[in-house]
């Protein structure tokens, strides 16, 4: 991952529609400024490896540009899950739960992607609560759309607990 400069990326990766993004829909434009000046911008090549299995959890990544997709890691095997578009996240569960990775982001194509730690997500909270209190919603309805999305997926294929 090649980091980039928040403040040069800024504008650039303004113009693509931050706020209409899920993570940061409804969300000012000076706690987005805040999050990707303070946060760690990255430019990952496609095919290059965000995180893996067992990294620490302490942080989650925003796709600004491009996707990444999540393989979640069970008994030695990797399964492909998701694909994260611009706007969504990948990485959070762990940041939340207090864990490692329990899988591997990969970008899908060329990308760019915020990582948000869980200090900085602390520093949002205090330093802009309302636009903190409507990003933890947005989160928890993507991962309520993640949640659904993969219980359909084991309802079609009809596999039993």
């Amino acid at each position: 991952m090649q980091p980039l400069s928040a403040k040069a990326i800024f504008d650039e990766l303004d113009a693509y529609g931050l706020q209409s993004g899920s993570i940061f829909g409804a969300i000012s434009r000076e706690a987005i400024r805040f999050l990707v000046e303070n946060g760690k911008v990255y430019s990952v090549r496609q095919h290059e490896e965000i995180f893996r299995s067992g990294d620490p959890g302490g942080s989650f990544f925003v796709v600004c540009r491009g996707s990444v997709d999540f393989f979640k890691h069970h008994q030695g095997k990797y399964a492909y899950t998701r694909t994260s578009m611009p706007g969504e996240e990948v990485g959070f569960v762990a940041m939340i739960a207090l864990h490692d990775h329990v899988g591997k982001a990969v970008a899908h194509e060329d990308s760019i992607v915020l990582e948000i730690s869980s200090e900085l997500f602390a520093d949002l909270h205090e330093k802009y609560p309302f636009d903190f209190g409507i990003m933890t919603l947005n989160l928890a309805r993507d991962l309520a759309r993640i949640v659904r999305k993969l219980s359909n997926i084991l309802v079609e294929h009809a596999i039993d607990h």
